[in-house]
């Protein structure tokens, strides 16, 4: 524990890897905002450029991806506000957005305008399905990517028709990549001098993550199935059933040792179980064994004893019980952080980390989320416009403080 609380304190004194980095945040939904949160974990400085009229992602579920930036809203429609976000892009290192790729050439903020304002410019992209081609148009969004990718064909217990992931997964996947290609668009601008686009799509990263069942495909020509929980290659590796609930276990990775364990060493040596191409071929037969056994114990009977004998196991748990284990308390996954305002409680709101820790310039959760316009003014004068500029601006409906009563929430 002392090295993780230790990490910890020193987030709050020493300055992230991106620090000195500003972001122009004109992104909504889920992938974008996972994106520019990352780089504000790194340390970067992010502000979010909201429309007046749409709000986003509510609840916790929006705190959990904007905490940490700033938030201003423009009406990107207007000459005057197309210019505010001109002086922004002016200064800054890089620019995030997820519109379908026709929306930004339409409001005039499209890479070509915005890199001849500012060459250094990492102008960054995401969309559902490409820049181009015949689908880019569509709108998309997670559960249409998980169908279109094959994820789902590959999900599930076997001959039950499609499912889906419980998270969405297309979403947070190409927020991390892009995150990785702007760090990379970053390094590679420190030996170049320029910037560049960077842009990727959620169908091009879940066709990335589709991995070992794309490459079994790609080389072997099998359409991967359904499997359940067990692995689709590799046996016996899956979730079993025990006295109390459910167990993962990898036995496949030290079979002599996991018959031992359940007390079936003859197992081991049995001419339809000794080898994995056999077990493979005697499959349901094992299976039937396997869950014999372990059900006559409860799962925490079977997960000390496996780990030790090397055998990776552990036990399947809900959420509010994963966020009770040990092991999941030690490493300090959540961060309270106030909460936006206005509020009628001020009780502070519960956020998860950045997962990496970086021991010199480590990442942090630098605030709270801010209520939508809620820094417009400072921003503004940050920009160099008066007090005066600022109410022109704002009676004239270019710029917001807040929502407009009736926004469009997602």
């Amino acid at each position: 524990m002392e090295f993780v609380e230790s990490a910890l304190d020193r987030a709050n004194e020493a300055k992230g890897p991106l620090d000195g980095i500003t972001v122009v945040d004109l992104t909504t939904a889920r992938s974008g905002p996972t994106c520019v949160r990352q780089l504000v974990d790194l340390g970067a400085t992010a502000i979010r450029v909201g429309a007046p009229d749409r709000g986003d992602l509510p609840g916790s579920d929006g705190w959990n991806l904007h905490r940490g930036k700033r938030s201003i809203l423009i009406d990107l429609t207007t000459n005057d506000g197309l210019l505010i976000l001109h002086r922004l892009v002016a200064r800054a290192d890089v620019l995030v957005e997820n519109f379908r790729p026709a929306v930004k050439h339409r409001l005039r903020i499209d890479p070509e305008a915005m890199l001849e304002r500012n060459p250094r410019l990492i102008y960054a992209s995401i969309s559902g399905f490409g820049q181009d081609g015949p689908y880019a148009d569509r709108p998309g969004v997670d559960q249409i990517i998980q169908g279109l990718s094959g994820l789902m064909s590959v999900t599930g217990p076997p001959g039950t028709g499609p499912w889906r992931t419980g998270i969405a997964v297309s979403d947070t996947v190409t927020g991390t990549f892009l995150a990785q290609a702007i760090i990379a668009a970053l390094f590679a601008r420190e030996r170049t001098g320029r910037g560049q686009w960077v842009h990727t799509s959620l169908l091009e990263s879940m066709i990335n993550v589709m991995d070992f069942q794309a490459a079994r495909y790609l080389n072997e020509g099998v359409v991967p199935a359904q499997s359940g929980n067990d692995h689709p290659t590799l046996f016996p590796m899956g979730t079993y059933a025990t006295a109390d609930g459910h167990i993962n276990i990898a036995a496949t990775l030290g079979f002599g040792a996991f018959c031992e364990v359940v007390g079936h060493p003859e197992w081991a040596t049995d001419p339809r179980f000794a080898t994995h191409g056999v077990r493979s071929e005697h499959r349901a037969e094992l299976q039937t064994l396997v869950d014999g056994v372990l059900r006559t114990r409860p799962t925490t009977g079977w997960v000390e004893p496996l780990n030790a004998a090397g055998i990776p196991a552990g036990p399947v748990l809900n959420v509010a019980e994963a966020f009770d284990d040990p092991q999941i308390r030690h490493l300090d996954m959540v961060v309270d952080v106030p909460p936006p305002q206005p509020v009628d409680d001020d009780a502070p709101i519960r956020v998860l980390r950045h997962p990496v820790t970086l021991d010199d310039t480590p990442t942090q959760v630098p605030g709270g989320p801010s209520a939508h316009g809620a820094d417009t003014a400072a921003v503004l004068s940050e920009l160099g416009y008066c007090d005066a500029d600022i109410d022109e601006l704002t009676a004239a409906g270019v710029v917001h403080h807040s929502l407009k009563p009736g926004a469009k929430v997602l």
